[in-house]
């Protein structure tokens, strides 16, 4: 499908805008990655953060999934510890495991000392977005950023956890030291999105892998005044706010209320059960990412079906419930965006 005269004509803009598009938008998380081997090769002897400070390198593997299936949005490349990298924070992300702290966060003391990140510490982000937009002419690209929560959880972890339990144990026994954590993650969220989108991109979203460890009353104390930090100075930014979390059917009226304009639903929530908690705004979503190892036919069936569930919706923008597996076929993808970009939404 051709690409519109600008971004703001484009059907991803339009629908996170609460407009009708002439056919449903899609994209995927994580659509630039693993499972394209023009990435791989790419990537080969070159380390993840490393290949997020490199602008051309950041382009080229931007650029990759949009040439290659011709969605309807870019996702900026990037990881949610990076700002932290840039900032000073001596952290790696580790080939199998994930990012990686050297000194995890324990004390007021340790949250004292790391640093602000300011704009003058990702240079190479303004040239790599300037670069995209150059080179994506009408097709929108989104800014990123990893939210508090989700970041303090590997800072204090020390890494990837499933319980959490290092983190919920400040929230709930040294709450100031949490408060304080988060919010400075907070600000530099908000500061890593303001440098991308100043440099040209149409739109951002918050990313919260960790959220759903929580209860809705947790996150609401918690998190959810850190997270509406970051979306409220994104507000005065003009752009669409998209705000994800994976496991988060119980928070999703609080996501939306944090100040998103799209809420993203992962694919453990039926999207017309979803509708009712996010409010008046659009939503992102929401086909079980392991669908595209079905029979073609079972994997289209499945994504009509969410496409006319997301007709109830203020705006619809199709994605997959979470990120692209690192297995998944290219040409399934490929198969699935030609189908969403032209199933009939007349009538």
């Amino acid at each position: 499908m051709s690409a519109p005269a600008s971004p703001s004509d484009s059907a991803f803009l339009r629908a996170a805008r609460g407009e009708r598009p002439d056919h449903t938008p899609v994209w995927f998380m994580r659509q630039a990655g693993r499972s394209l081997p023009e990435y791989r090769k790419v990537r080969e002897g070159v380390g993840m953060l490393e290949s997020c400070m490199d602008p051309e390198l950041v382009v080229e593997i931007t650029m990759q999934p949009v040439r290659r299936y011709g969605v309807d949005a870019a996702i900026f490349f990037s990881d949610i510890v990076l700002p932290l990298k840039a900032a000073g924070v001596d952290l790696d992300i580790k080939p199998g495991v994930g990012p990686v702290v050297a000194s995890p966060v324990r004390t007021m003391a340790d949250v004292e000392a790391i640093p602000e990140l300011e704009p003058v510490h990702v240079p190479f982000i303004t040239e790599a977005v300037r670069g995209l937009v150059g080179e994506l002419g009408g097709t929108p690209l989104i800014g990123f950023a990893g939210a508090p929560f989700t970041v303090a959880s590997y800072l204090v972890e020390g890494g990837p956890s499933k319980e959490h339990a290092a983190t919920k144990a400040m929230m709930f026994g040294a709450p100031d030291v949490f408060e304080a954590l988060l919010a400075k993650i907070a600000r530099t969220a908000a500061t890593y999105l303001e440098v991308q989108v100043a440099a040209g991109a149409s739109a951002v979203q918050l990313f919260d892998s960790w959220a759903g460890a929580l209860t809705p009353q947790d996150y609401r104390t918690h998190v959810q005044p850190h997270s509406a930090a970051v979306l409220s100075r994104a507000a005065s930014l003009g752009v669409p706010r998209i705000h994800f979390g994976v496991g988060t059917a119980n928070l999703l009226t609080d996501m939306g209320e944090a100040g998103a304009d799209v809420v993203g639903v992962d694919w453990r929530t039926p999207l017309d059960r979803a509708l009712p908690l996010v409010g008046d705004r659009a939503v992102q979503g929401n086909l079980d990412p392991t669908l595209v190892f079905a029979p073609t036919e079972v994997l289209t069936a499945r994504a009509a079906e969410v496409i006319e569930a997301g007709r109830g919706a203020k705006g619809h923008i199709f994605n997959l419930g979470h990120g692209v597996i690192p297995s998944t076929d290219p040409d399934q993808l490929a198969r699935l965006t030609e189908f969403v970009q032209s199933y009939e939404l007349a009538g």
